[in-house]
């Protein structure tokens, strides 16, 4: 029997993928999700109290996600179920709620991993549901699609919604350094190139493994800068797959090479991207987004013309629809960057959730009633149109909040005519008050 596993390769010895020698063993040598398995997350608290509920993992491709329910379960002595909904039917599903009820009886809980649920049917859904609600199984789904819109209410009511993090470059570093040790051995890389590796992973930790371990299997005279790693990694890599992998290491090419103003490079991965046959229209919305994220005011006119070669690419479809991305691409790829209101929208959005209901001043609330007249709503109220320059210098923040600075614009493009009004109105506001 041994000389058969050996001749197959499956002695105890035989390679295996980086991605899988690296698998943590524990929650703690997980990293990038520090935000749910920390102490004070979400799967810290459900482990101090011993009470792990049902749960559905969101995020994208090599997070974690099978890792993480694979972990919780040994923590939580329960037994690991692991489907997929692509391969799985009404019948595959019965069977593992036959065999956890019948765990259940001996005393054993049963975690039910379920990859890609939002792939089963709205009766598949609610087939989960009397199963999660008498505890034959602790449900734990993975999806790389909004749960909100993919999973049934009734199943999504009964689940936690926990979303992971596409890895940043600290997380990437870590697993770089992991490979490293692992194997014993540097990457033959320059530290551009090492950046590079990131941008090419885009946050999926089990591919940046799979470059890994082409590089650190190959010997070369010389160390590789960014060019080298990409004629490397080009002729031993998929040239693109719509689905996973590719899909998002080309798309965040295009996106870090328009946010580096490297117009050729964008038309690059555009042109590689459409080679691929992927959807023009997806690689449009991504512009549409970048429009705003990393333009925004610095070319008002970046979104506009986006968006008139979306309604062009509609029109006029493939191949003559093509010229209108690669356009837009251009147009995006020469205008002045800026994400100023992006961080000015995040920068916002942290602040109203921190400060919870504020009430608005009471002389800018409407009073339609003479209750509300009478109990001070609009009383004070300037009205801008009125006063002298156009501008009151009224407070428009809550009265328990004071006034912050959120949109700080650059000097660049469009936004050194924004900035020149900004501060004409701080100086009157300055002096009105």
């Amino acid at each position: 029997m041994s000389d058969l596993f050996t001749s197959a390769g499956l002695e105890a010895d035989a390679p295996r993928p980086l991605a899988d020698k690296l698998r943590p063993k524990s929650l703690d040598e997980v990293v990038g999700q520090d935000h749910l398995i920390a102490a004070d997350g979400p799967i810290g608290r459900m482990l101090a109290a011993g009470r792990l509920t049902s749960l559905v993992f969101w995020g994208p491709p090599g997070t974690g996600k099978t890792t993480i329910a694979r972990l919780l379960a040994q923590q939580t002595d329960l037994y690991f179920e692991q489907i997929s909904a692509v391969f799985s039917g009404v019948a595959d599903l019965r069977k593992c709620f036959d065999a956890a009820a019948e765990r259940r009886r001996t005393g054993k809980g049963t975690l039910l991993f379920v990859d890609e649920i939002h792939r089963f049917n709205r009766s598949q859904q609610d087939g989960f549901l009397p199963y999660v609600e008498d505890g034959t199984i602790i449900l734990v789904g993975a999806t790389t699609e909004n749960p909100s819109f993919e999973l049934n209410a009734a199943l999504l009511s009964r689940l936690q919604v926990l979303t992971l993090n596409r890895l940043d470059d600290v997380a990437m570093e870590e697993l770089l350094c992991r490979a490293e040790a692992q194997e014993d051995k540097k990457l033959p890389v320059s530290a551009e190139a090492r950046a590079m590796l990131y941008g090419m992973a885009d946050g999926d930790g089990r591919y940046l493994l799979n470059l890994t371990d082409i590089l650190l299997g190959l010997d070369f005279e010389e160390t590789l800068d960014a060019a080298g790693l990409v004629k490397v990694l080009q002729k031993r890599a998929p040239v693109y797959d719509k689905d996973r992998e590719g899909h998002y290491n080309l798309i965040s090419a295009l996106h870090k090479s328009l946010r580096g103003s490297d117009t050729d490079a964008a038309l690059y991965w555009t042109a590689r991207m459409l080679a691929g046959g992927e959807d023009p229209l997806y690689i449009l919305r991504r512009l549409v987004r970048f429009a705003a994220e990393d333009i925004g005011l610095a070319d008002p006119n970046a979104l506009v013309q986006t968006l008139a070669a979306k309604q062009a690419y509609e029109f006029l479809g493939s191949p003559e629809g093509d010229l209108h991305v690669a356009q837009a691409v251009i147009y995006l790829g020469t205008a002045p960057k800026s994400n100023a209101a992006y961080k000015a929208y995040k920068a916002a959005g942290k602040r109203a959730k921190d400060t919870g209901s504020l009430n608005p001043p009471m002389h800018i609330l409407n009073a339609p009633t003479g209750m509300m007249k009478d109990m001070g709503y609009g009383k004070g109220y300037a009205y801008d149109h009125d006063t002298e320059h156009g501008f009151s210098g009224q407070n428009y923040f809550p009265d328990d909040l004071e006034r912050e600075e959120f949109y700080r614009p650059f000097e660049r493009g469009f936004e050194r005519e924004i900035k020149k009004r900004l501060d004409y109105w701080a100086k009157l506001r300055a002096e009105l008050m």
